[in-house]
């Protein structure tokens, strides 16, 4: 196909998307305000939407697909969750600790209930999360709203999505990791919301992520079934993989809010696939988009490199603002892009990012950020933790190295 054809598909692809979002935000504004007519109809859907109150920053933790894949066990788990604490990475946030796929046995029991493999969590899930809530820490767990989950070695929780629930519930499980593999060909605006009913009849808050990878748009619609939802497909260790999840994810900025969060999936950082400064790109637009900050490395292992990018307190504390806006695009002009985002305190987090292979100058203008114009402006470089000598009134101009950043928190002083 020749580069106009596919320039053009593109076009065409983001223009359906954009009428698709516009159709469906309308749709949902005048649902809205049909509910709000009647107050018994407003009530009916107050006990309906998720409201277990989970998710008022994004989530930290680990997640151990990224690293393990499959070859997962009850030691490998235990080991995270006090790699964790050994690190300090718990004290900064990094609390949940999250099996994903090939848990289980491929049967479930007599009684129709999932069980734990019995090779590779002889203990159960219950032991493994009374260890893990011992360390201070939460436990999460994976299933999938098909037959089967996407790894095809244990049982998903279609037609089971109550039994399935409350079993999580019994064992202490925190967070629920929910993939869309396997499945009956129903949409996943029909399966999604019976483990949602199912997880809020369980009796314990449990922290709902849509793993549905952005098939249908779910950011135009998680909000009232999840905790988070996945906008893109899966992530791979690479600089392409990572910046085209962190591109989709941006589309659907302004739905992230708290206790309900856009998901470019999990991190790469210290899985060796990208050079130092593109982990630091990684991480920092994770930050500053409101990402869940699940680690996807061998904590146990961690290099002194991996640790400085991943335990960098105020670039966390940017993903962590009480604000809870996503950022967003600014200004694109060939490889160079900036991301900007409002803070809490009238702060301004901002992202210069050189995507290409020079290094380039590039300004962020006070107009393209909202900062009003004339403004004097602070700017703290959170990579070498120091606050620049430098005020800046109406624009910041930064040399940034090729597939490199700089991120900073910009305050206005006058």
């Amino acid at each position: 196909m020749a580069r106009g054809e596919k320039s053009e598909m593109v076009k065409m692809s983001v223009l359906m998307i954009v009428i698709t979002s516009s159709m469906l935000m309308t749709t949902s504004r005048s649902v809205q305000r049909a509910r709000d007519v009647d107050s018994e109809d407003s009530e009916i859907v107050r006990r309906h939407l998720l409201a277990n109150g989970l998710g008022v920053t994004p989530p930290m933790g680990w997640n151990s697909w990224n690293h393990f894949s499959c070859n997962i066990n009850e030691k490998v788990i235990k080991e995270t969750a006090d790699a964790l604490v050994s690190t300090g990475l718990s004290k900064l946030g990094y609390n949940y600790v999250n099996i994903d796929d090939c848990w289980a046995e491929l049967a479930r029991d007599q009684k129709g209930n999932l069980v734990p493999k019995k090779s590779t969590f002889p203990s159960g899930i219950k032991a493994l999360a009374d260890y893990v809530h011992s360390k201070g820490l939460k436990l999460g767990i994976y299933s999938d709203a098909g037959y089967l989950t996407c790894s095809k070695t244990m049982p998903g929780s279609l037609g089971h999505e109550e039994q399935d629930a409350k079993t999580f519930a019994e064992w202490g499980i925190d967070y629920l990791k929910y993939d869309n593999c396997n499945t009956d060909g129903s949409r996943p605006t029909v399966r999604y919301p019976v483990m949602t009913r199912a997880l809020m009849k369980s009796g314990r808050p449990i922290f709902h992520s849509l793993c549905e990878w952005g098939d249908m748009h779910p950011a135009l619609w998680g909000s009232p079934l999840g905790n988070s939802w996945r906008t893109t497909i899966d992530i791979n260790d690479s600089w392409l993989s990572m910046l085209a999840n962190a591109d989709m994810n941006e589309f659907y900025a302004e739905h992230a809010r708290p206790g309900g969060w856009n998901d470019p999936d999990m991190l790469e950082v210290g899985n060796g696939g990208m050079t130092k400064d593109e982990y630091i790109v990684h991480f920092s637009i994770w930050a500053i988009s409101k990402a869940p900050l699940l680690l996807g490395c061998d904590i146990r292992n961690m290099t002194k490199e991996t640790m400085e990018i991943v335990a960098n307190k105020e670039v966390i504390a940017i993903n962590q603002d009480s604000h809870g806006v996503q950022a967003k695009k600014a200004r694109m002009e060939g490889d160079i892009q900036i991301w900007a985002g409002p803070l809490s305190g009238y702060r301004v987090a901002l992202l210069l990012l050189n995507r290409g292979p020079t290094r380039l100058p590039i300004t962020a203008f006070w107009d393209d950020i909202e900062i009003p114009p004339n403004s004097i402006v602070e700017a703290r470089d959170l990579w070498e933790h120091k606050t620049l000598k430098q005020k800046f009134v109406g624009n910041l101009t930064a040399t940034v190295d090729s597939h490199a950043c700089k991120l900073y928190v910009l305050k206005p002083v006058a």
